[in-house]
């Protein structure tokens, strides 16, 4: 079964309770769950409505957040501190070279929560991209962008040990 997605996984976004992009969506009120509401839900539940709303909520905000940090870094960059001392500039250089730094693996993430948006649009949000099993709530409440089960991520993690990137 490993090989082979779950017939969960395979299901159209309207077998699994989800409105499906060609059928008209009739507003339906959505339960705002907690992270205690996720852990306890039953394995039935998985990826329901009010699960994909949430991790959508939770990918928005960090969205936001990361644009947000963009913005405020170019603002911080075009501010021209003069400094005369020799030691001030290297310091300042540094930092920007630091913040730069920062907002280049921030924006690899914003491209894994782009991704991650989609995927929950496509109703495939929370199954692994390798073998089609779950992820599991817990995994993607600790990382909301995994595309892969632990046990698939473990797998390449081992591989590439082995021979490298």
């Amino acid at each position: 079964m490993a090989a082979t997605k779950t017939s969960a996984a395979r299901a159209t976004p309207a077998a699994r309770g989800t409105p499906s992009a060609s059928a008209p969506a009739a507003p339906r009120k959505v339960k705002v769950l907690t992270e205690e509401d996720l852990l306890k839900a039953p394995e039935k539940d998985y990826m329901n409505d009010a699960q994909l709303a949430f991790f959508k909520a939770r990918l928005v905000e960090l969205r936001d957040q990361l644009l947000n940090n963009a913005d405020d870094t170019g603002q911080h960059l075009r501010e021209n501190e003069v400094t005369t001392d020799p030691s001030d500039r290297a310091t300042l250089e540094e930092e920007y070279t630091l913040e730069l730094r920062t907002r280049d693996r921030e924006r690899k993430l914003l491209k894994k929560v782009e991704k991650s948006l989609r995927l929950i649009d496509e109703g495939s949000y929370g199954y692994c991209e390798e073998t089609g099993e779950p992820i599991g709530v817990a995994r993607l409440l600790a990382r909301p962008t995994a595309t892969l089960s632990l046990e698939a991520q473990e797998r390449r993690e081992r591989v590439q040990k082995m021979y490298g990137d």
